[in-house]
Protein backbone atom coordinates (compact mmCIF):
# COMPACT_ATOMS: atom_id res chain seq x y z
CA UNK A 1 0.00 0.00 0.00
CA UNK A 2 1.19 3.48 -0.83
CA UNK A 3 1.88 5.53 2.23
CA UNK A 4 0.25 8.93 2.60
CA UNK A 5 2.40 12.00 3.26
CA UNK A 6 2.84 12.83 6.94
CA UNK A 7 0.03 14.97 8.26
CA UNK A 8 0.48 17.45 11.09
CA UNK A 9 -2.12 19.35 13.01
CA UNK A 10 -1.91 22.05 10.36
CA UNK A 11 -2.29 19.57 7.37
CA UNK A 12 0.20 17.89 4.95
CA UNK A 13 3.89 18.86 4.99
CA UNK A 14 4.77 21.78 2.75
CA UNK A 15 7.99 22.86 1.07
CA UNK A 16 9.53 26.28 1.64
CA UNK A 17 7.47 27.81 -1.20
CA UNK A 18 4.23 26.43 0.19
CA UNK A 19 3.86 23.49 -2.26
CA UNK A 20 2.77 20.15 -0.79
CA UNK A 21 5.76 17.84 -0.37
CA UNK A 22 4.17 15.04 -2.46
CA UNK A 23 3.52 17.40 -5.38
CA UNK A 24 7.05 18.79 -5.18
CA UNK A 25 8.58 15.30 -5.25
CA UNK A 26 6.48 14.27 -8.26
CA UNK A 27 7.51 17.43 -10.09
CA UNK A 28 11.19 16.80 -9.34
CA UNK A 29 10.97 13.18 -10.55
CA UNK A 30 9.23 14.31 -13.74
CA UNK A 31 11.93 16.91 -14.42
CA UNK A 32 14.67 14.33 -13.89
CA UNK A 33 12.90 11.92 -16.22
CA UNK A 34 12.52 14.58 -18.93
CA UNK A 35 16.16 15.59 -18.53
CA UNK A 36 17.24 11.96 -18.93
CA UNK A 37 15.09 11.62 -22.06
CA UNK A 38 16.69 14.73 -23.57
CA UNK A 39 20.15 13.28 -22.92
CA UNK A 40 19.21 9.95 -24.52
CA UNK A 41 17.38 11.50 -27.50
CA UNK A 42 20.42 12.51 -29.67
CA UNK A 43 22.10 9.05 -29.61
CA UNK A 44 18.69 7.43 -30.05
CA UNK A 45 17.98 9.53 -33.15
CA UNK A 46 21.48 8.78 -34.42
CA UNK A 47 20.85 5.06 -33.96
CA UNK A 48 17.47 5.16 -35.68
CA UNK A 49 18.54 7.33 -38.62
CA UNK A 50 21.89 5.69 -39.35
CA UNK A 51 21.27 2.10 -38.26
CA UNK A 52 17.63 1.04 -37.90
CA UNK A 53 16.20 2.81 -40.97
CA UNK A 54 19.00 1.74 -43.39
CA UNK A 55 18.75 -1.88 -42.23
CA UNK A 56 14.96 -1.78 -42.53
CA UNK A 57 15.25 -0.35 -46.05
CA UNK A 58 17.76 -3.07 -46.96
CA UNK A 59 15.41 -5.79 -45.68
CA UNK A 60 12.53 -4.31 -47.67
CA UNK A 61 14.51 -4.02 -50.89
CA UNK A 62 15.64 -7.63 -50.60
CA UNK A 63 12.04 -8.88 -51.03
CA UNK A 64 10.39 -6.01 -52.95
CA UNK A 65 9.39 -6.89 -56.52
CA UNK A 66 6.45 -4.54 -57.08
CA UNK A 67 7.96 -2.49 -59.90
CA UNK A 68 7.19 -4.81 -62.81
CA UNK A 69 3.71 -5.60 -61.46
CA UNK A 70 2.83 -1.91 -61.16
CA UNK A 71 4.05 -0.97 -64.64
CA UNK A 72 2.82 -4.10 -66.50
CA UNK A 73 -0.47 -5.07 -64.76
CA UNK A 74 -2.35 -6.05 -67.95
CA UNK A 75 0.58 -8.17 -69.12
CA UNK A 76 0.62 -10.22 -65.93
CA UNK A 77 -3.17 -10.69 -66.07
CA UNK A 78 -2.82 -12.06 -69.60
CA UNK A 79 0.18 -14.14 -68.52
CA UNK A 80 -1.92 -15.87 -65.82
CA UNK A 81 -4.53 -16.83 -68.44
CA UNK A 82 -1.91 -18.28 -70.81
CA UNK A 83 -1.47 -22.08 -70.58
CA UNK A 84 2.38 -21.78 -70.80
CA UNK A 85 2.47 -24.65 -73.30
CA UNK A 86 1.35 -23.12 -76.57
CA UNK A 87 2.79 -20.07 -78.31
CA UNK A 88 2.18 -16.71 -76.60
CA UNK A 89 -1.31 -15.59 -77.66
CA UNK A 90 -2.29 -12.31 -79.27
CA UNK A 91 -3.86 -11.16 -75.99
CA UNK A 92 -0.47 -11.25 -74.30
CA UNK A 93 1.12 -9.05 -76.96
CA UNK A 94 -1.82 -6.65 -76.86
CA UNK A 95 -1.60 -6.35 -73.07
CA UNK A 96 2.14 -5.67 -73.23
CA UNK A 97 1.57 -3.01 -75.91
CA UNK A 98 -0.99 -1.22 -73.74
CA UNK A 99 1.27 -1.35 -70.68
CA UNK A 100 4.36 -0.10 -72.50
CA UNK A 101 2.39 2.66 -74.18
CA UNK A 102 0.91 3.83 -70.85
CA UNK A 103 4.24 3.76 -69.00
CA UNK A 104 6.62 6.68 -68.82
CA UNK A 105 10.01 6.38 -70.52
CA UNK A 106 11.80 6.26 -67.15
CA UNK A 107 9.46 3.52 -65.91
CA UNK A 108 10.08 1.44 -69.03
CA UNK A 109 13.82 1.77 -68.46
CA UNK A 110 13.58 0.63 -64.83
CA UNK A 111 11.29 -2.26 -65.75
CA UNK A 112 13.59 -3.44 -68.51
CA UNK A 113 16.53 -3.48 -66.09
CA UNK A 114 14.56 -5.58 -63.57
CA UNK A 115 13.37 -7.96 -66.30
CA UNK A 116 16.95 -8.37 -67.49
CA UNK A 117 17.87 -9.89 -64.10
CA UNK A 118 15.38 -12.68 -64.74
CA UNK A 119 16.31 -13.26 -68.38
CA UNK A 120 19.31 -11.57 -70.04
CA UNK A 121 18.18 -9.78 -73.18
CA UNK A 122 14.97 -8.23 -71.83
CA UNK A 123 16.50 -4.77 -71.50
CA UNK A 124 17.58 -4.42 -75.10
CA UNK A 125 14.34 -6.04 -76.27
CA UNK A 126 12.09 -3.63 -74.35
CA UNK A 127 14.16 -0.57 -75.30
CA UNK A 128 14.17 -1.52 -78.96
CA UNK A 129 10.43 -2.14 -78.97
CA UNK A 130 9.61 1.02 -77.00
CA UNK A 131 11.23 3.18 -79.69
CA UNK A 132 8.78 1.80 -82.27
CA UNK A 133 5.55 1.80 -80.30
CA UNK A 134 4.22 4.91 -82.08
CA UNK A 135 4.63 3.21 -85.48
CA UNK A 136 2.29 0.37 -84.57
CA UNK A 137 -1.04 0.81 -86.33
CA UNK A 138 -3.28 -1.26 -84.08
CA UNK A 139 -4.01 -4.97 -83.72
CA UNK A 140 -2.93 -7.60 -84.41
CA UNK A 141 0.21 -6.86 -82.39
CA UNK A 142 1.90 -10.24 -82.39
CA UNK A 143 3.23 -10.02 -85.93
CA UNK A 144 4.35 -6.43 -85.40
CA UNK A 145 6.28 -7.33 -82.24
CA UNK A 146 8.01 -10.27 -83.95
CA UNK A 147 8.82 -8.07 -86.93
CA UNK A 148 10.59 -5.62 -84.61
CA UNK A 149 12.62 -8.42 -83.02
CA UNK A 150 12.40 -12.18 -83.52
CA UNK A 151 13.04 -12.77 -79.83
CA UNK A 152 9.39 -11.95 -79.17
CA UNK A 153 8.61 -15.36 -80.63
CA UNK A 154 10.94 -17.03 -78.10
CA UNK A 155 8.78 -18.68 -75.45
CA UNK A 156 11.59 -18.50 -72.86
CA UNK A 157 11.29 -14.71 -72.63
CA UNK A 158 7.58 -14.88 -71.91
CA UNK A 159 7.97 -17.71 -69.40
CA UNK A 160 10.50 -15.64 -67.46
CA UNK A 161 7.65 -13.27 -66.54
CA UNK A 162 6.54 -15.94 -64.07
CA UNK A 163 9.63 -15.21 -61.97
CA UNK A 164 8.39 -11.64 -61.42
CA UNK A 165 4.66 -12.18 -61.00
CA UNK A 166 4.61 -11.76 -57.19
CA UNK A 167 4.91 -8.35 -55.54
CA UNK A 168 7.14 -9.77 -52.82
CA UNK A 169 9.67 -12.47 -53.51
CA UNK A 170 12.49 -14.51 -52.02
CA UNK A 171 14.05 -14.70 -55.47
CA UNK A 172 16.90 -12.36 -54.64
CA UNK A 173 17.93 -14.60 -51.75
CA UNK A 174 17.84 -17.64 -54.03
CA UNK A 175 19.91 -15.72 -56.60
CA UNK A 176 22.49 -15.01 -53.89
CA UNK A 177 23.07 -18.77 -53.49
CA UNK A 178 23.02 -19.65 -57.21
CA UNK A 179 19.34 -20.61 -57.33
CA UNK A 180 16.41 -19.09 -59.17
CA UNK A 181 12.72 -19.63 -59.93
CA UNK A 182 11.17 -21.16 -62.99
CA UNK A 183 7.88 -19.81 -64.39
CA UNK A 184 5.91 -21.91 -61.84
CA UNK A 185 7.97 -20.49 -58.93
CA UNK A 186 9.84 -23.78 -58.39
CA UNK A 187 13.39 -23.30 -57.10
CA UNK A 188 15.98 -24.53 -59.59
CA UNK A 189 19.74 -24.17 -60.09
CA UNK A 190 21.04 -21.24 -62.09
CA UNK A 191 22.61 -21.92 -65.45
CA UNK A 192 26.13 -23.23 -65.00
CA UNK A 193 27.75 -20.09 -66.41
CA UNK A 194 25.91 -17.97 -63.78
CA UNK A 195 26.85 -19.99 -60.68
CA UNK A 196 29.36 -17.70 -59.01
CA UNK A 197 27.95 -16.71 -55.63
CA UNK A 198 28.35 -19.97 -53.69
CA UNK A 199 32.07 -19.93 -54.53
CA UNK A 200 32.30 -16.32 -53.33
CA UNK A 201 30.48 -17.11 -50.07
CA UNK A 202 32.86 -19.97 -49.25
CA UNK A 203 35.87 -17.89 -50.25
CA UNK A 204 34.69 -14.99 -48.08
CA UNK A 205 34.25 -17.23 -45.03
CA UNK A 206 37.60 -18.94 -45.69
CA UNK A 207 39.48 -15.64 -46.08
CA UNK A 208 37.85 -14.19 -42.95
CA UNK A 209 38.75 -17.32 -40.96
CA UNK A 210 42.36 -17.42 -42.19
CA UNK A 211 42.87 -13.69 -41.59
CA UNK A 212 41.39 -13.99 -38.08
CA UNK A 213 43.67 -16.92 -37.17
CA UNK A 214 46.72 -15.22 -38.70
CA UNK A 215 46.00 -11.99 -36.79
CA UNK A 216 45.55 -13.97 -33.55
CA UNK A 217 48.86 -15.83 -33.98
CA UNK A 218 50.71 -12.59 -34.69
CA UNK A 219 48.88 -10.41 -32.17
CA UNK A 220 49.09 -12.63 -29.10
CA UNK A 221 52.89 -12.54 -28.61
CA UNK A 222 52.99 -8.86 -29.57
CA UNK A 223 50.28 -8.06 -27.02
CA UNK A 224 52.08 -10.08 -24.34
CA UNK A 225 55.27 -8.19 -25.08
CA UNK A 226 53.48 -4.83 -24.84
CA UNK A 227 51.83 -5.84 -21.56
CA UNK A 228 55.01 -7.07 -19.84
CA UNK A 229 57.72 -4.67 -21.05
CA UNK A 230 58.56 -1.53 -19.05
CA UNK A 231 56.16 1.33 -19.67
CA UNK A 232 58.69 3.45 -21.58
CA UNK A 233 59.42 0.74 -24.15
CA UNK A 234 55.81 -0.46 -24.25
CA UNK A 235 54.54 3.02 -25.13
CA UNK A 236 57.07 3.29 -27.95
CA UNK A 237 55.99 -0.05 -29.40
CA UNK A 238 52.32 0.91 -29.01
CA UNK A 239 52.98 3.94 -31.21
CA UNK A 240 54.24 1.53 -33.88
CA UNK A 241 51.04 -0.52 -33.54
CA UNK A 242 48.84 2.55 -33.85
CA UNK A 243 50.83 4.16 -36.66
CA UNK A 244 48.87 2.41 -39.46
CA UNK A 245 45.72 4.21 -38.22
CA UNK A 246 47.46 7.51 -38.98
CA UNK A 247 48.12 6.47 -42.59
CA UNK A 248 45.55 6.38 -45.37
CA UNK A 249 44.25 2.87 -46.08
CA UNK A 250 44.72 3.45 -49.80
CA UNK A 251 48.36 4.43 -49.27
CA UNK A 252 49.02 1.26 -47.26
CA UNK A 253 47.42 -0.93 -49.91
CA UNK A 254 49.40 0.72 -52.71
CA UNK A 255 52.59 0.21 -50.68
CA UNK A 256 51.79 -3.50 -50.38
CA UNK A 257 51.12 -3.65 -54.12
CA UNK A 258 54.59 -2.27 -54.76
CA UNK A 259 56.21 -4.73 -52.34
CA UNK A 260 54.33 -7.88 -53.39
CA UNK A 261 54.46 -7.65 -57.17
CA UNK A 262 56.75 -10.07 -59.00
CA UNK A 263 59.36 -7.36 -59.51
CA UNK A 264 58.70 -5.87 -56.09
CA UNK A 265 60.70 -5.54 -52.91
CA UNK A 266 59.84 -8.95 -51.44
CA UNK A 267 60.67 -10.97 -54.56
CA UNK A 268 63.80 -8.92 -55.26
CA UNK A 269 65.03 -9.56 -51.72
CA UNK A 270 64.38 -13.30 -51.95
CA UNK A 271 66.18 -13.50 -55.29
CA UNK A 272 69.11 -11.41 -53.98
CA UNK A 273 69.38 -13.73 -50.95
CA UNK A 274 69.47 -16.77 -53.21
CA UNK A 275 66.26 -18.24 -51.77
CA UNK A 276 64.50 -18.01 -55.15
CA UNK A 277 65.59 -18.24 -58.72
CA UNK A 278 64.87 -15.41 -61.13
CA UNK A 279 62.37 -17.60 -62.97
CA UNK A 280 60.64 -18.74 -59.75
CA UNK A 281 59.44 -15.41 -58.42
CA UNK A 282 56.39 -15.74 -56.18
CA UNK A 283 52.97 -14.62 -57.43
CA UNK A 284 51.64 -12.63 -54.47
CA UNK A 285 49.55 -10.00 -56.24
CA UNK A 286 46.07 -10.13 -57.79
CA UNK A 287 45.31 -13.51 -56.25
CA UNK A 288 44.10 -15.21 -53.06
CA UNK A 289 47.51 -14.95 -51.37
CA UNK A 290 47.73 -11.20 -51.84
CA UNK A 291 44.31 -10.72 -50.27
CA UNK A 292 45.31 -12.74 -47.18
CA UNK A 293 48.64 -10.94 -46.69
CA UNK A 294 47.32 -7.39 -47.03
CA UNK A 295 44.13 -7.96 -45.01
CA UNK A 296 46.14 -9.56 -42.19
CA UNK A 297 48.45 -6.55 -41.93
CA UNK A 298 45.59 -4.05 -42.07
CA UNK A 299 43.43 -5.81 -39.47
CA UNK A 300 46.27 -6.79 -37.10
CA UNK A 301 45.87 -3.70 -34.82
CA UNK A 302 42.19 -4.60 -34.31
CA UNK A 303 43.37 -7.86 -32.74
CA UNK A 304 46.29 -6.44 -30.75
CA UNK A 305 44.40 -3.70 -28.94
CA UNK A 306 41.65 -5.83 -27.26
CA UNK A 307 44.12 -8.55 -26.25
CA UNK A 308 46.64 -6.03 -24.90
CA UNK A 309 43.99 -4.16 -22.92
CA UNK A 310 42.99 -7.40 -21.15
CA UNK A 311 46.57 -8.60 -20.61
CA UNK A 312 47.43 -5.28 -19.01
CA UNK A 313 44.92 -5.93 -16.22
CA UNK A 314 46.34 -9.38 -15.29
CA UNK A 315 48.55 -9.06 -12.18
CA UNK A 316 52.08 -10.52 -12.69
CA UNK A 317 51.81 -12.04 -9.24
CA UNK A 318 49.45 -14.73 -10.58
CA UNK A 319 52.23 -16.27 -12.65
CA UNK A 320 54.69 -16.07 -9.75
CA UNK A 321 52.18 -17.71 -7.41
CA UNK A 322 51.63 -20.58 -9.86
CA UNK A 323 55.38 -21.17 -10.15
CA UNK A 324 55.78 -21.06 -6.37
CA UNK A 325 53.16 -23.81 -6.17
CA UNK A 326 55.26 -26.03 -8.43
CA UNK A 327 54.13 -25.19 -11.96
CA UNK A 328 56.73 -24.72 -14.68
CA UNK A 329 56.73 -21.33 -16.46
CA UNK A 330 55.12 -22.92 -19.52
CA UNK A 331 52.43 -24.67 -17.49
CA UNK A 332 51.75 -21.51 -15.49
CA UNK A 333 51.35 -19.55 -18.71
CA UNK A 334 48.97 -22.10 -20.24
CA UNK A 335 46.91 -22.90 -17.13
CA UNK A 336 46.86 -19.51 -15.38
CA UNK A 337 47.65 -16.70 -17.80
CA UNK A 338 46.00 -17.75 -21.07
CA UNK A 339 42.50 -18.44 -19.66
CA UNK A 340 42.38 -14.88 -18.32
CA UNK A 341 43.07 -13.48 -21.79
CA UNK A 342 40.13 -15.27 -23.45
CA UNK A 343 37.77 -12.25 -23.16
CA UNK A 344 40.24 -10.11 -25.10
CA UNK A 345 40.91 -12.89 -27.61
CA UNK A 346 37.18 -13.32 -28.17
CA UNK A 347 36.65 -9.58 -28.66
CA UNK A 348 39.56 -9.35 -31.09
CA UNK A 349 38.47 -12.41 -33.09
CA UNK A 350 34.89 -11.18 -33.44
CA UNK A 351 36.07 -7.69 -34.39
CA UNK A 352 38.52 -8.93 -37.03
CA UNK A 353 36.15 -11.55 -38.45
CA UNK A 354 33.25 -9.10 -38.78
CA UNK A 355 35.42 -6.50 -40.51
CA UNK A 356 36.99 -9.13 -42.78
CA UNK A 357 33.75 -10.76 -43.87
CA UNK A 358 32.46 -7.51 -45.33
CA UNK A 359 35.77 -6.17 -46.65
CA UNK A 360 35.71 -4.53 -50.05
CA UNK A 361 38.58 -2.19 -50.91
CA UNK A 362 41.53 -4.55 -50.30
CA UNK A 363 40.18 -7.53 -52.31
CA UNK A 364 39.16 -5.11 -55.06
CA UNK A 365 42.68 -3.70 -55.44
CA UNK A 366 44.91 -6.69 -54.73
CA UNK A 367 42.64 -9.72 -55.03
CA UNK A 368 42.14 -10.05 -58.78
CA UNK A 369 39.57 -12.60 -59.90
CA UNK A 370 40.83 -15.23 -57.40
CA UNK A 371 40.74 -12.94 -54.39
CA UNK A 372 37.44 -11.13 -54.72
CA UNK A 373 34.93 -11.57 -51.93
CA UNK A 374 31.18 -11.23 -51.58
CA UNK A 375 31.57 -7.58 -50.58
CA UNK A 376 32.91 -6.84 -54.05
CA UNK A 377 29.76 -8.34 -55.61
CA UNK A 378 27.56 -6.24 -53.32
CA UNK A 379 29.40 -3.13 -54.52
CA UNK A 380 29.15 -4.31 -58.14
CA UNK A 381 25.37 -4.69 -57.96
CA UNK A 382 24.96 -1.37 -56.16
CA UNK A 383 27.14 0.64 -58.55
CA UNK A 384 27.15 -1.10 -61.93
CA UNK A 385 24.38 -3.62 -62.51
CA UNK A 386 21.97 -1.60 -60.28
CA UNK A 387 20.48 -4.84 -58.97
CA UNK A 388 19.78 -3.37 -55.55
CA UNK A 389 17.49 -6.22 -54.59
CA UNK A 390 20.26 -8.78 -54.96
CA UNK A 391 22.76 -6.49 -53.21
CA UNK A 392 20.29 -6.04 -50.33
CA UNK A 393 19.75 -9.80 -50.09
CA UNK A 394 23.51 -10.38 -49.89
CA UNK A 395 23.81 -7.67 -47.25
CA UNK A 396 21.03 -9.29 -45.24
CA UNK A 397 22.73 -12.69 -45.43
CA UNK A 398 25.97 -11.08 -44.18
CA UNK A 399 24.03 -9.51 -41.31
CA UNK A 400 22.50 -12.89 -40.40
CA UNK A 401 25.94 -14.52 -40.48
CA UNK A 402 27.31 -11.88 -38.09
CA UNK A 403 24.36 -12.29 -35.71
CA UNK A 404 24.86 -16.06 -35.86
CA UNK A 405 28.53 -15.54 -34.97
CA UNK A 406 27.52 -13.48 -31.95
CA UNK A 407 25.09 -16.20 -30.89
CA UNK A 408 27.75 -18.93 -31.17
CA UNK A 409 30.24 -16.82 -29.22
CA UNK A 410 27.65 -16.14 -26.54
CA UNK A 411 26.99 -19.89 -26.18
CA UNK A 412 30.68 -20.80 -26.00
CA UNK A 413 32.26 -17.90 -24.11
CA UNK A 414 29.45 -15.54 -23.18
CA UNK A 415 29.01 -11.99 -24.47
CA UNK A 416 29.25 -10.73 -20.86
CA UNK A 417 32.83 -11.99 -20.76
CA UNK A 418 33.91 -10.09 -23.87
CA UNK A 419 36.17 -7.18 -23.01
CA UNK A 420 37.51 -4.40 -25.20
CA UNK A 421 39.53 -2.90 -22.35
Amino acid sequence: MASNPPITDQGPLLTADGTPLKVSLQRSLRQNRNRAMLLVLPPLLFLVLLFVIPIGDMLLRSVDDKLVNEVLPRTFDAFEEWDKQSEPPEELFAALFEDLKAAEKVERGKVSVRMNYAKPGWRSLVKKTSRRLKRMDGPPYKEQFIKIDERWADQEFWLSLGIMKDRYTAGYYWNAVDRTYDFDKNVILQDENRRVYNLLWWRTILVSFIVTIACLLLAYPVSYLLATLPMRISNLLMICVLMPFWTSLLVRIVAWMIMLQQNGVVNDTLVWAGLLGEENRLAMMYNFNGTIIVMTQILLPFMILPIFSVMKTIPPSYMKAAQNLGATPTMAFIRVYMPQTIPGVGAGCILVFIVAIGYYITPELVGGKDGRLIGNMVAHHMQRSLNWGLAAAMGTILLIMILLLYWIYDKIVGIDNMKMG
